[in-house]
């Protein structure tokens, strides 16, 4: 398939739309939830859980660098407070790790 394929700007579109309704059926449905003290401590924990869900397997698969290149964003992000920041310290872990010969 290429960029070029007559299906590409309506199967990009469908996907909007698709992606549109679910953000607009969570906020209508959260619209419907009474906010107890249980559901809001549900909801503060639900973003570190989606990263979780994210990271967990990916370091398990990779190992050691994905670990420290992990752990180096977060101490960055926690002191610097700027994702763009800490996403290169990542970055640049994983790649000393590996320019000294961890796998």
């Amino acid at each position: 398939m290429s960029a070029a394929d007559p299906l590409v700007l309506p199967a990009l579109l469908v996907m909007a739309a698709i992606v549109l309704l679910m953000r607009a059926g969570g906020f209508w449905l959260m619209g419907r939830v009474p906010l107890t003290p249980r559901v809001r401590r549900m909801l503060e924990a639900l973003p570190g859980s989606i990263v979780a869900a994210i990271v967990l397997p990916i370091v398990v698969r990779i190992g050691p660098v994905a670990a420290l290149a992990v752990v180096a964003a977060a101490l960055v992000m926690t002191w610097r407070r700027n994702e763009l920041v800490a996403v290169a310290a990542g970055i640049l872990v994983a790649v000393a790790v590996r320019a000294a010969g961890m796998t």
